[in-house]
C-alpha cells in the first residue's frame, strides 16, 4: 500500500502499522461527525454539521529494563502526515523510561467484519422528526407565556483499532443530547430538562415543555429557606452525576495505595464491604439496550484506570456495586496484578438499579416535607479520602409539603459524598435513562433512579444562580 493511495480509515490504520519499525504498535483512528441545532426565545438560531479525524499512534519499544511506550495524537491527519506521526511516536517511546503498565499487546484474532467499511456519519437528517416537533413546542410555549432556549447535539464516532499483533476492531458510537430551558419573560423563573438519546427518535419535546411549564408554575411562589439538612428527592439526572463521579474515583490502584474512599483502613481495598442497606446494583454493560458502548478497550493514553497496552481487550458486563456491596474496582491488567483483584476495565455506560418501581412523581406524593431538586452543577471534589463533593443546585429547588409542591426555594451549595449518600438513601425509585447534566460533555449513557435522602446537606445558601 503506497502512501498516496491511503485515504480510508482502515487504510490509514494499516499503512501506519506498515510504517512502524517499533517492537509493537497500536493505531487508533477516530472518525467523528456531528450535527446540532440551537434555539433561543422560541426560535431556531443556528445549526451546523462538522467532520473530523484524529489519529493516535502508540509505539512500544523493548529494552533491557523493560518496555517503553510513546503516544502521539494528531487531528486532521492526511496521508502525508502518517510517517512523521509514526516516527514521532517511536521517538517518544525511545526517549521514555520503561512503562510501569507494560504488558504484551492483546493477542490478535479479533477482527470486526465491518473493519474495512466506510465510517458511519451523522447529518442534519437525524433531526427530521425532532425539529418539527420542536417548532410546535415553540408555538405552544409562546402561547403559554414562556420562552424556550437550548440545543440538540448528535455525534457519531467510528473508531478503528489496529495493532501489530493482528487486532482489527471497529466500533460506531452514536451519542445525542438535548438540553431545554424554559424561562419566564421577566427571567425571574427558569426550569431545565435534558435527555440522552442515540438517534432522537425517542425524544418528545412536547412532553418536556409540559414538564417545564409545570415547574415554572411552581416557581410563581418564592420561599426562602436557610441552609441545613433536608429530606431531599434527587432526580435521576442528579443521581447520575454523583455516581458517575464515584465510578471515575474507583481506581483499584489508588484504593490499594490508601488514597481514596475505597481504601480499607490498615491496607487493601473495601471490595466486599456493604455500601448501602438498599439492594442497589451499580453496573456497566457494553451491550446494555439503549446504552450500548464499545465492547473492547479503547485507550488513547495510560493512567491509573486505563492502559494503552490493553487496547482491544474484550469488555464484559461488570457489577461495581452488587446488592449494596462493593463488588469491583476499575483495574487494568497491570493494576489487577498489583492489587490481586480481577481485571475490570472501565466501560462507557453506567446503570444504577435495584430499588423500587415508583416514579419520581409518586415519591413526591409520599413526602411529608422535603426538597425536590432539578439538577446539580459545578460539582468539584473536596476530599478524595471520603469522596466529599461540593456543588450547586440549579434551575429549580422546590418545597414539597404533604405530597404537593408548594413553591420554589432559593438555591443551595451542597457538601455530600456519593458513597455516603448510597449508605443513607432510604428509597430508590424506578431506573430510567437520563442525561447527567454536569458531565454531559464526557458521559451521556446512564440510567438511574431517583433517590430519597433523609438528610441531604445543603451547606449554604447560593444567590444569583
Amino acid at each position: 500500500m503506497t502512501t498516496s493511495s491511503v485515504s480510508k480509515p482502515h487504510e490509514i490504520v494499516e499503512r501506519a502499522l506498515e510504517l512502524s519499525t517499533a517492537d509493537g504498535c497500536v493505531v487508533i483512528a477516530d472518525e467523528q461527525s456531528s450535527a446540532n441545532l440551537r434555539w433561543a426565545g422560541n426560535a431556531l438560531t443556528t445549526n451546523g454539521v462538522t467532520r473530523g479525524r484524529t489519529l493516535t499512534v502508540i509505539a512500544t519499544v523493548d529494552g533491557s529494563q523493560g518496555t517503553a511506550s510513546g503516544v502521539v495524537s494528531r487531528s486532521a491527519v492526511t496521508a502525508a502526515d502518517l510517517e512523521p506521526l509514526v516516527r514521532a511516536a517511536e521517538a517518544a517511546a525511545r526517549a521514555a523510561g520503561p512503562a510501569e503498565d507494560a504488558r504484551p499487546l492483546v493477542d490478535g484474532g479479533q477482527v470486526s467484519g465491518d473493519f474495512t467499511d466506510a465510517p458511519a456519519e451523522t447529518t442534519s437528517a437525524v433531526f427530521a422528526d425532532f425539529a418539527p416537533a420542536l417548532g410546535e413546542s415553540f408555538a405552544r410555549a409562546r402561547a403559554g407565556g414562556r420562552e424556550l432556549y437550548g440545543f440538540a447535539n448528535h455525534e457519531l464516532t467510528s473508531t478503528y483499532l489496529g495493532t501489530s499483533t493482528g487486532v482489527r476492531l471497529r466500533h460506531d458510537q452514536p451519542s445525542g443530547t438535548l438540553e431545554l430551558n424554559a424561562k419566564s419573560p421577566d427571567r425571574t423563573r427558569s426550569a431545565w430538562a435534558g435527555r440522552s438519546t442515540r438517534d432522537f427518535k425517542d425524544v418528545d419535546p412536547a412532553s418536556l415543555d409540559t414538564e417545564l411549564a409545570r415547574r415554572l408554575a411552581w416557581a410563581e411562589r418564592k420561599i426562602e429557606l436557610p441552609a441545613g439538612r433536608y429530606e431531599t428527592l434527587l432526580p435521576p439526572t442528579a443521581v447520575a452525576d454523583l455516581v458517575i463521579y464515584q465510578l471515575w474515583s474507583s481506581s483499584a490502584r489508588d484504593a490499594a495505595e490508601g488514597r481514596t474512599v475505597f481504601s480499607r483502613p490498615g491496607g487493601g481495598t473495601r471490595v466486599g464491604e456493604k455500601l448501602s442497606e438498599l439492594p442497589l446494583t451499580l453496573r456497566s454493560d457494553p451491550h446494555e439496550p439503549g446504552l450500548e458502548s464499545a465492547p473492547f478497550v479503547i485507550a488513547h493514553s495510560s493512567g491509573d484506570d486505563a492502559s494503552v497496552f490493553d487496547n482491544g481487550l474484550p469488555l464484559t458486563a461488570t457489577d461495581w456495586v452488587r446488592d449494596g456491596e462493593l463488588a469491583h474496582l476499575i483495574t487494568t491488567r497491570h493494576s489487577a496484578g498489583l492489587t490481586g483483584l480481577p481485571v475490570a476495565p472501565g466501560i462507557g455506560n453506567l446503570v444504577l438499579e435495584g430499588g423500587g418501581e415508583r416514579s419520581l412523581e409518586e415519591m413526591v406524593a409520599d413526602t411529608g416535607r422535603g426538597l425536590l431538586l432539578t439538577c446539580l452543577w459545578y460539582i468539584r471534589e473536596v476530599d478524595p479520602a471520603t469522596l466529599l463533593l461540593t456543588g450547586l443546585t440549579r434551575d429549580g429547588v422546590y418545597l414539597v409539603e404533604n405530597g404537593e409542591v408548594v413553591g420554589e426555594v432559593n438555591n443551595f451549595r451542597f457538601n455530600e459524598s456519593p458513597v455516603d449518600l448510597l449508605s443513607r438513601a432510604s428509597e430508590a425509585g424506578r431506573t430510567e435513562k437520563t442525561l447527567p447534566r454536569e458531565w454531559s460533555d464526557w458521559f451521556t449513557r446512564a440510567a438511574t433512579p431517583a433517590l430519597r435522602i433523609p438528610d441531604f446537606n445543603m451547606s449554604s445558601v447560593s444567590r444569583g444562580v
